[in-house]
């Protein structure tokens, strides 16, 4: 009789088991102690129970497995919001004037307000597919949504991505911190020392501050780093608000045959304005528009100024180049789209700052997604505005550049150039992370942590990029073609596909389901004229060259 009620109850418990009832559920009459920790590991989740447990009995082997990819994590809510922040920052917040110029002001901020809401929804659906998913690592999603090709889309996608952007700012510091020291040092053009060669800089650099950073086991130890780079991009930001109330319009134009700043039509008469400048001795003398009453008045001074070696032009047009435009729509307008779309990509990142975010919840993990776009938000609309407001339709495609055709030297810029490559600089273990768990998870998915594989990895990522940068410049516009495809899928496909596959408990016509779709779909006709884009600007750049 007791073999009988024993054979009833392992019946029953055979039942439970599959009737479809969730793990976590199941979990308060489960006695094993080292289940019932992984238990009240997400005792303290919000309302949404985010468990990521898959359904069903988990086994030993697989159990193992859950307590390696679940762990609790360290990371405070504001560090986590350092990261993500300085992931997201990258060097676009650059490019943003060039943007505004294209656009107009009304167009941009209509558009970015919109990537950036777009950006929210993309990480939304990323962290409510995790949950229905049961895991924390990109690739895995995948391959529960779509097998092999899933798991190395995302991959693929990570990789490349995350490698344009490495080399993307490992061309910056080639190419910047040799003129940074160049000024430092007061030397008025390249004397060829080892220290001023870009191959070499970006060599030490590598070595000497991105490879230690990059071999702390978490990314939550980036914290700190990623404020000081916050802080760096803050200073830029600052200044050039500054900036627009020490530039006239409409700009002088510097002669760097004799350093002195040239004006070309004397056609309109105006008045002088005094500017303090460190690349001369005294204060420099720029012509703003308005009239001094008289044209003689204008002559006289344009000939006294003329005897000291400088000459000034006066822009008839000056009037409309020095306004203002709200909308504009030029052969560039259409690359502003990926300009600021690609301003916003944290995506690869999403899921690692999650998985250490202490006491995490989606929830909690959303929060610091809202903080961190919003304020990227602010500072991109800020520094876009003013840049475009200084500069107007003379802003070049990077900010800082277009800030030489007013100074040949000046201390508060200099320290800006610095402070935005060590921004940069701080900001490649971020983007480094994320490439090194994706080769982790798809090489080695079973082993445990290794310092040597950690290190290894790391080191052979950067030899990699820095060989690109050294030795194959062209790189760049071609990792900017893969870019486009591998961040529109990083923002809009992958997130979208995996929602409308994982999530089996909504159905097809939710407005949730339709709302991916939606996504999906901008996501891919979003990525097919991005790519269009830039092969027509390839085209005709080489038609040109060939041309002239």
């Amino acid at each position: 009789m007791d073999r009988m009620e024993l054979q009833n109850v392992n019946i029953k418990l055979d039942e439970e088991s599959n009737s479809g009832e969730s793990i976590e559920d199941s979990y308060t009459d489960i006695t094993d102690p080292e289940k019932a920790t992984i238990s009240s590991q997400f005792a303290n989740d919000d309302a949404e129970n985010q468990k990521f447990l898959p359904n069903g009995f988990l086994g030993k082997k697989k159990l193992a497995d859950y307590q390696e990819e679940y762990h609790p994590g360290t990371t405070s809510f504001g560090m986590s919001a350092f990261n993500l922040s300085n992931a997201i920052m990258g060097s676009g917040i650059l490019g943003l004037s060039y943007a505004m110029a294209n656009t107009g002001i009304i167009l941009f901020v209509i558009l970015l307000f919109s990537i950036a809401i777009l950006s929210l929804y993309s990480v939304h659906l990323l962290l409510k597919t995790s949950k229905e998913g049961g895991s924390l690592i990109y690739e895995k999603l995948g391959e529960k949504a779509f097998g092999w090709p899933g798991k190395y889309g995302a991959f693929i996608s990570i990789t490349m991505q995350n490698i344009g952007a490495m080399s993307s700012y490992l061309f910056i510091i080639k190419y910047e911190l040799p003129e940074v020291i160049r000024a430092f040092l007061n030397l008025e053009e390249n004397s060829g020392e080892w220290y001023l060669n870009g191959n070499y800089l970006v060599i030490f650099v590598s070595i000497g501050i991105i490879l230690p950073l990059s071999l702390l086991k978490n990314l939550g130890y980036l914290g700190y780093t990623s404020g000081f780079s916050l802080t760096c991009m803050a200073f830029f930001l600052t200044v050039v608000i500054y900036k627009k109330s020490q530039i006239p319009c409409p700009l002088p134009i510097l002669d760097n045959s004799v350093g002195n700043w040239t004006y070309i039509n004397n056609s309109v008469p105006m008045h002088l304005v005094m500017l303090p400048n460190e690349s001369v001795n005294s204060r420099v003398n720029f012509m703003m528009d308005n009239t001094l009453g008289h044209t003689t008045g204008f002559e006289e001074a344009k000939d006294t100024l003329h005897t000291s070696g400088v000459e000034y032009e006066a822009h008839s047009d000056s009037d409309d180049k020095c306004r203002p435009k709200y909308f504009v729509f030029n052969s560039q307008t259409a690359y502003t789209i990926p300009i600021l779309a690609f301003a916003f990509v944290c995506h690869p990142e999403v899921l690692p700052i999650y998985s250490e975010l202490k006491d995490r919840s989606r929830k909690k993990m959303q929060n610091v997604s809202n903080i961190s776009i919003a304020g990227m938000l602010i500072m991109y609309l800020l520094a876009a505005l003013f840049g475009y407001l200084t500069f107007y339709g003379e802003v070049e495609d990077e900010l800082l550049h277009t800030y030489t055709k007013v100074y040949t030297f000046d201390t508060l810029l200099l320290m800006v150039r610095l402070a935005v490559l060590v921004a940069v600089t701080l900001t490649v273990p971020i983007v480094l992370f994320p490439i090194r768990s994706s080769i982790t998870t798809l090489l080695f998915p079973k082993r445990p942590f290794s310092w040597i594989r950690h290190f290894l990895i790391a080191a052979v990522l950067l030899a990699f990029n820095n060989t690109l940068v050294i030795f194959v410049p062209a790189i760049k516009d071609i990792f900017g073609f893969i870019g486009a495809s591998a961040a529109t899928m990083l923002i809009f496909i992958l997130p979208a596909a995996f929602y409308l596959r994982l999530v089996k408990k909504e159905p097809l016509r939710s407005p949730q389901k339709i709302g991916a779709l939606i996504f999906l779909i901008v996501g891919i006709i979003f990525m097919l004229g991005s790519m269009s884009l830039i092969a027509l600007d390839w085209i005709y750049n080489s038609s040109s060259s060939k041309h002239h």
